[in-house]
């Protein structure tokens, strides 16, 4: 029988007579209009995407979409199923198995819930796992929280999963674990947060943090320029640089973004910084500190000044702080502005406020 296809199927509403003349209504139903059977035969054909009546054999639509369930493999070995069914595959979670069952709590008040729940304990065989992945979910939302990247929040998985597996830091809190490796993993991607950021997002104090860090540091053979030096540990992911501290002028765009500076503004304040650096002025000084003074200062003398309070919130660090490193950028300003500054009229002195000593 050759099929004929036609422009488009007719919706008709309950059973007519072939002669009439067939106009859809609010109960539609799907028919052939070649044989025009009140009682339909339409067949769906996904092996070649077509919409068929099973009379006639006259195709009503095309590029059918097959929405069965996949039970076939095509693996020439036996093992798992390559179905695809279930969430993607993780990676990280590579070896472990990634479903579990969870039993209700919700059995009328006989008490059956709570048997089942403790055998399903004694049968579990995964409590690594599930403390990894209890630790991936934490990172997850910790970089969530301050808008992280996802590359950085991969690489601190990565981190926790070796952790883990070699046992470095085994008695520690997962808290503890989990800051120490998003702080690592934000120095390798170069998105610089500080301890104290970390530690509020956390919720882990500065102590428990920097113990996990450096214990991760030693093992790891962390190194300023070299990144991981160890051959025994094979560490799996380039750690290059993060065992450095955030510079002042990492700090600098994500401060200004946060008190609504033009680009200008922070590029001068990245100068200013540089030049103090090569002049050894306040060295010794946090880069936080460094960071929050030039802002202060560029501000000023750009005239778009900045109040300390504001800076204060932004870099989580004291005013009186600020307006010290601002003292020592102010004694030596000369060796810290360009010339060309103020020979066009971008910066003046007599716009720098005087800070007294209290």
């Amino acid at each position: 029988m050759t099929a004929i296809v036609a422009p488009y199927p007719v919706m008709t509403a309950g059973p007519v007579a072939k002669s009439q003349d067939f106009i859809p209504d609010l109960n539609v139903r799907l028919i052939c209009p070649e044989c025009k059977d009140p009682v339909p035969n339409i067949v769906e054909q996904y092996s070649s995407g077509d919409l068929v009546c099973g009379n006639c054999g006259m195709v009503l639509g095309d590029r059918i979409i097959d929405t069965r369930s996949e039970w076939r493999t095509f693996a020439n070995e036996e093992g798992d199923d390559p179905s695809r069914v279930g969430a993607a595959s993780d990676p990280l979670m590579d070896g472990m198995e990634q479903l579990d069952t969870v039993i209700s709590f919700q059995d009328g008040g006989s008490g059956l819930a709570r048997e089942l729940q403790r055998a399903s304990a004694k049968t579990q065989a995964f409590k690594d796992g599930k403390t990894m992945m209890e630790g991936f979910k934490k990172i997850a939302q910790f970089c969530d929280s301050i808008s992280l990247p996802k590359v950085i929040s991969d690489t601190a998985k990565q981190l926790y999963k070796r952790v883990e597996e070699d046992r470095i830091l085994k008695g520690k809190r997962m808290d503890a674990i989990v800051a120490a490796c998003i702080f690592i993993a934000c120095r390798q991607g170069h998105v610089p947060r500080t301890f104290r950021e970390i530690c509020n997002i956390t919720k882990v104090n500065k102590k428990a943090l920097g113990q996990c860090y450096k214990a991760m540091e030693a093992y790891f053979r962390l190194n300023v320029s070299g990144g991981a030096t160890s051959s025994t540990n094979r560490v799996d992911i380039h750690l290059a640089g993060s065992g450095s501290k955030a510079s002042a002028e990492e700090l600098i765009p994500r401060f200004c973004n946060h008190l609504g500076l033009p680009v200008s503004v922070e590029r001068a304040c990245v100068q200013v910084i540089v030049n103090a650096r090569e002049q050894g002025i306040n060295a010794g000084r946090s880069p936080i500190s460094i960071a929050g003074g030039a802002i202060y200062f560029t501000t000023h003398l750009l005239g778009q000044p900045k109040h300390a309070r504001d800076i204060s919130k932004v870099a989580n660090v004291s005013e009186s702080t600020i307006k010290l490193v601002y003292k020592g950028f102010v004694a030596e300003k000369e060796k810290l502005v360009p010339k060309e500054w103020l020979d066009d009229g971008k910066a003046k002195w007599d716009r720098l406020p005087i800070e007294t000593s209290k």
